[in-house]
């Protein structure tokens, strides 16, 4: 075992594993200096944000805090399984980022009304309306109450269909239906409103 150890992890890998087992004092700040630079670089080649990269990286080295026991030192070194990592959660912010997106603009949609509809010929006015709209929504998201609020993120941010969000959130069919309507019933009046002031 040991020499199947030495030649797949350092010791200095399994060392620094042990010592974020025990929760030693200094195992993570030694983690971060030692593997940050790396997996910064692995995710921003992904993500192509600093700011989000810097986010991605906070919740990859809370991941390896709260899984330090899924890492197996004769699978591979400690670096590997921290670079898996890194691009699965840049990955995950790659889709996140997108899925918001094309949610604010079907929110936006529902709001509009049908006479006040973008001018296509000024993408710049039309991009930056947009722009507005989704802050807007950002907002009356966070004012919804929590259950519609998770209904609605599940619903338009991850596209998951109401018997799904009934499974996942252990509600009846019906209330997801009443939820998803209240809340986006909210967040079209809101809009609507702000839409009027905006246009």
């Amino acid at each position: 075992m040991d020499t199947i150890l030495e030649s797949v992890a350092s010791e200095e890998d399994i060392e620094l594993v042990n010592n974020l087992l025990q929760r030693q004092p200094g195992a993570m700040e030694a983690l971060c200096n030692r593997f940050g630079p790396v997996l910064k670089g692995v995710i921003m080649n992904i993500v192509h944000d600093d700011a989000d990269a810097d986010d991605v990286l906070q919740e990859v080295f809370f991941q390896v805090w709260n899984c330090t026991l899924n890492y197996s030192p004769e699978k591979g070194k400690l670096v590997s399984w921290l670079c898996t990592i890194a691009r699965r959660r840049a990955i995950d912010r790659v889709r996140q980022t997108c899925a918001y997106r094309r949610a604010t603009d079907r929110l936006e949609v529902i709001s509009r009304h049908p006479d006040k509809d973008f001018d296509e010929s000024r993408p710049v006015e039309r991009e930056a309306q947009q722009h507005d709209f989704r802050e807007i929504i950002d907002r009356q998201l966070d004012l919804l109450p929590d259950v519609q609020r998770q209904a609605i993120c599940l619903a338009y941010f991850e596209g998951r269909s109401q018997r799904e969000i009934a499974a996942i959130t252990h509600t009846p069919l019906g209330t997801v239906k009443t939820r998803l309507e209240l809340g986006l019933k909210k967040l079209s009046n809101a809009i609507g409103k702000a839409r009027d002031k905006i246009l």
